[in-house]
């Protein structure tokens, strides 16, 4: 089972291309955020990640893991959304188009 705290560390660290970055962004140290991707790579059964010093860059399994993962939090995200909206209240965004 793949822990989602450990996808949106995944996650920030793409996007941040960095492990100390992705940190800041979460919130949490660096050691925590590394704690999280080996827990995430021990789930997998295999690295996500190339280390080359301090740069950090997705390797194939990475690769294969990135689209899925975003697709799976968002899958969370939504899901949430729709569990709220069964209280009655409608929270999330709105989109209106109109013409002249």
């Amino acid at each position: 089972v793949m822990d989602t705290t450990n996808l949106t560390a995944f996650l920030a660290i793409v996007d941040t291309g960095s492990f100390s970055e992705a940190g800041e962004k979460l919130f949490l140290t660096q050691p925590a955020v590394s704690k999280r991707i080996a827990a995430l790579e021990e789930q997998l059964g295999t690295s996500v990640f190339d280390r080359i010093g301090r740069q950090v860059t997705l390797n194939e399994a990475g690769k294969v893991l990135l689209p899925r993962a975003r697709k799976m939090m968002a899958l969370v995200h939504d899901t949430k959304l729709e569990i709220i909206n069964l209280s009655g209240e409608v929270k999330g965004p709105l989109s209106i188009a109109t013409s002249h």
